[in-house]
């Protein structure tokens, strides 16, 4: 599985380029929104708007902002309709692609997701195509130079993490949903660096790919990223550190 650990971090350092032109605070807002409108305002008893919150404030989003998109979602402040749909399908080399996405236009943003899909050498599938391949996990990407595998996996396991993954040069802590944020809370309260963190789908299986399909394989992945209406894309590739690095700085 080497290289998904790397790709999520250089998406995450990437996520702090983005929040520069507001893609990543329009991502956020939309995820505040959904999570105070499907379990209430109440960040003490909605861990999703908890988590919402928390990733807002890393991003150095303004209280105010914070605010309105819970009020939104409340329906306290009139906004654009939302809803949360998921899109399967499939990349170069077979890999499987599940996508999260936000919309409040769903003829528009399946359009949009075919042609990404298309334009790659891939293709957009039937609900249901590779959703069986992924589980709903938390993951947290931690640098092999910020901390010991000793150390993390004493952290980690102590706090309910079910796993820690060699993944290069990272360590991957995994976890269930509702471990997530006492696991990270925990690994930065001994004051060690993550890399990159999130609750989403984890591919059960991967697929190696090499060469022209890589580059092909994580173009498409950039283009859905950057897509307005998507907040999350996993993927089940297996790709060296090597050519995620020579993607990254431009081939």
């Amino acid at each position: 599985m080497s290289g998904h650990s790397k790709w999520a971090s250089i998406k995450h350092k990437k996520a702090a380029a983005d929040s520069k032109r507001g893609k990543v605070f329009t991502k956020l807002i939309r995820e505040i929104s959904l999570a105070a409108r499907s379990a209430g305002g109440d960040p003490d008893k909605n861990p999703r708007l908890r988590k919402a919150i928390n990733d807002a404030r890393a991003e150095n989003m303004p209280a105010d902002n914070i605010k309105r998109a819970i009020q939104k979602g409340t329906g306290q402040l009139e906004g654009a309709q939302y809803e949360e749909i998921t899109y399967e399908g499939y990349g170069p080399a077979g890999v499987a692609i599940f996508i999260q996405a936000v919309t409040d236009n769903k003829n528009r943003t399946v359009s949009e997701i075919r042609h990404i899909f298309a334009k790659s050498g891939g293709r957009i599938g039937e609900t249901g195509c590779v959703g069986w391949m992924f589980k709903r996990m938390g993951y947290i990407d931690v640098e092999k130079d910020k901390a010991s595998e000793e150390q993390l996996m004493d952290i980690a396991l102590s706090n309910g993490a079910d796993d820690l993954r060699d993944d290069g040069s990272n360590f991957e802590v995994v976890t269930s949903p509702e471990s997530y944020e006492p696991v990270l809370e925990a690994i930065k309260g001994k004051g060690i660096e993550v890399a990159a963190s999130n609750v989403g789908y984890l591919p059960q299986n991967y697929v190696k790919v090499e060469g022209k399909e890589a580059q092909q394989v994580l173009r498409l992945m950039e283009e859905l990223e950057d897509h307005d209406d998507v907040q999350n894309v996993s993927s089940n590739f297996d790709i060296s550190e090597e050519e995620i690095a020579s993607f990254s700085q431009g081939g």
